[in-house]
């Protein structure tokens, strides 16, 4: 079996395994780890399940980071921002990015900007927090990286490329003009 085959294969069970213990909570049982999975009552006794890898964020430049957060699409985020809530859009590409049009309510913290320190434009680790960037790969980096400083409530929502919405222009920096 290919690499590929094999991962989407894993991917798979994972997530069969990840739906049995929501919908059935009171025939799975877990260990302290989160490595092992045991679904009790099979028809030989309970079969056992070993998840290898993150649940989230498996990137090989992310080793770094605990990766406790949680990943949607950009539809399923537009949909949400849809209503008002309680949460804040995080916008993590660069301010020349940030400036040429972004989700509206999004405030802009770029990801190389967050490091060890916790930014001070998010100082409830409770809140929750959705984050994007422009395709995804930046989003994925800086919601490890807030879950990491404890942020219990971070959602990773893939890239500005994805949105089908309207973007706002209102705090965007001033175009330059260019001469000659």
């Amino acid at each position: 079996m290919k690499k590929r085959t094999k991962i989407l294969a894993a991917g798979a069970v994972t997530v069969l395994v990840i739906t049995a213990a929501i919908t059935a909570k009171k025939y799975v049982s877990v260990d302290r780890d989160g490595r092992s999975i045991s679904i009790i009552g099979g028809s030989d006794g309970p079969t056992s399940i070993f998840l290898a890898g993150k649940l989230s964020g498996e990137d090989e430049n992310e080793d770094e980071y605990e990766n406790e957060y949680i990943s949607i699409t950009m539809e399923e985020a537009k949909t949400i921002f849809e209503v008002p809530g309680d949460y804040v859009i995080v916008d993590v590409r660069t301010v020349e990015e940030f400036s040429q049009g972004h989700i509206p309510g999004a405030i802009n913290i770029a990801n190389e900007t967050i490091t060890d320190e916790e930014p001070k434009e998010l100082p409830d680790k409770n809140q929750t927090i959705y984050v994007y960037c422009r395709s995804g790969n930046r989003s994925k980096q800086a919601s490890a990286k807030l879950a990491a400083m404890g942020y219990t409530d971070v959602i990773e929502c893939g890239g500005i490329l994805d949105w089908t919405g309207e973007l706002d222009m209102k705090s965007a920096l001033p175009m330059r003009r260019r001469f000659g």
